[in-house]
C-alpha cells in the first residue's frame, strides 16, 4: 500500500513535466536560457527514472523472493543497462544531425528527456 501511495504521488509530479517537446516547453528568449532549462528538466527526469527504477527493483526483488527464482532482478538490471546504452547512442545520433551547430546540446538533452520520460512510464508498468 505504501508503494502505491508513493507511486501515485510521483505520477502526479511527473505529469507536471510531461509534454511533447522539451525545448519548446522551456520557451526562453535565448539558446542559453533554453539550454539551462532543458538541462534542469533532464536532471529532474533522470531523478524520476532513478526513483522509478528503485520501485521496479523492489518489485523485482519481491517477485524473485516469492517465486524462489533469481530472474526478475537480473532481467531488470540488463534491461536498464541496455536502455541507458540505447539512450546515449540514439541521442548522440540526434546530436550528430545538428552538424555541430549551437543547438546540438539542447537537441541531445531534449532527446534524453523524451526517452527518460518514456522509460519512467515503462518502469512503473511492472511495479506491484
Amino acid at each position: 500500500m505504501r508503494n502505491l501511495a508513493a507511486t501515485l504521488f510521483l505520477l502526479l509530479c511527473l505529469s507536471s513535466i510531461v509534454s511533447a517537446d522539451p525545448a519548446t516547453e522551456c520557451g526562453g528568449s535565448s539558446q542559453v536560457e533554453v539550454g539551462d532549462c532543458v538541462a534542469d528538466t533532464l536532471q529532474r527526469v533522470n531523478t524520476t527514472v532513478d526513483i522509478y527504477l528503485g520501485f521496479a527493483m523492489s518489485s523485482a526483488e519481491e517477485l524473485d523472493e516469492v517465486t524462489g527464482r533469481k530472474v526478475a532482478v537480473p532481467a531488470l538490471e540488463a534491461a536498464q543497462a541496455t536502455w541507458s546504452a540505447y539512450r546515449d547512442a540514439q541521442c548522440g545520433y540526434v546530436g550528430a544531425t545538428f552538424g555541430g551547430g549551437s543547438g546540438t546540446g539542447i537537441a541531445i538533452n531534449s532527446c534524453k528527456i523524451e526517452l527518460g520520460r518514456n522509460r519512467a512510464e515503462e518502469l512503473m508498468r511492472y511495479v506491484q
